[in-house]
């Protein structure tokens, strides 16, 4: 089994790299399922029933969702009807929408997917990522083999110890949040692929997805400024996970880094 992991889309320029970059790496790469975080889409923050559908129609068949998750209050009904996606795991139990789900590959096999919220230095009301992963590992059936974790936190440190955490007992731990892509991709001894971080899909030439002089601005100044989405040297990032789909362990873990070079378009597509 083939799993593209897509990390944060940023916007319109993440979406729209999204919308041609995917179907060509399920093509070329035989992926057979494609997951995405997708809580920066609407304007940079959030996501809304239109996008979540089209993102849908691009060929991601999951997302999970972070700190944003309720930026946009018309996301609501959707998270209480979807199972293709998912907020953090460990946010409290009334908090609307899943903590987790299981979704069907293009072959029909299963795979489980949540995802936990880091606390350090992120200003969430979360519980424990530690305690919560274990419960839901507790509810997943066991004849559901594949099991995907993003761990959408601000911290090295925190991404690295839930990784090791959950070696042997996962397929992978992908990090995401920081939106810098990091170079220690790799298969844990347990069998689980790990990465500290996929970065970010959208405009690089940028601070984190936002347009660099406004953000510049505010650093030096201390006064507030717009954050608006950049838009140059749009990069699609994530990983490509082969796993052996009868015990679940991680086989190789491959970065993706897949330049946008077609034009924005001038409205939303």
């Amino acid at each position: 089994m083939r799993i593209l992991f897509v990390g944060d889309i940023v916007g319109r320029p993440g979406k729209h790299a999204c919308s041609h970059i995917v179907p060509r790496l399920v093509r070329e790469r035989s992926i057979d399922l494609v997951l995405a975080n997708a809580e920066n889409i609407a304007a940079g923050s959030g996501i809304t029933p239109q996008l979540f559908k089209k993102l849908r129609h691009q060929g991601i068949d999951a997302c999970t969702l972070g700190d944003h998750v309720y930026r946009r209050r018309e996301v609501y009904e959707l998270l209480e009807s979807t199972d293709r996606a998912v907020r953090s795991a460990n946010q409290p139990a009334e908090a609307i929408g899943r903590a987790w789900t299981v979704v069907p590959d293009r072959n029909g096999r299963l795979v489980a997917l949540f995802s936990l919220l880091g606390r350090t230095y992120m200003n969430v009301r979360a519980d424990c990522p530690f305690h919560a992963a274990e419960r839901v590992l507790e509810q997943i059936s066991r004849e559901v083999k594949v099991i995907v974790v993003d761990v959408h936190a601000e911290t090295t440190s925190e991404k690295c110890a839930l990784g090791w955490f959950l070696n042997g007992r996962v397929t992978a731990v992908v990090g995401t949040h920081t939106h810098v892509p990091t170079a220690d991709a790799r298969v844990l001894p347990g069998g689980t692929a790990y990465i500290t971080d996929v970065g970010m899909t959208g405009p690089y030439d940028s601070v984190l997805g936002r347009d660099r002089d406004n953000v510049i601005k505010a650093l030096y100044t201390g006064m507030p400024h717009p954050f608006d989405v950049a838009t140059g040297n749009v990069h699609l990032s994530g990983v490509i996970i082969e796993a052996d789909s009868t015990t679940g362990r991680a086989i190789s873990i491959e970065r993706v880094w897949e330049k946008d070079d077609t034009p924005l378009p001038p409205t939303d597509d």
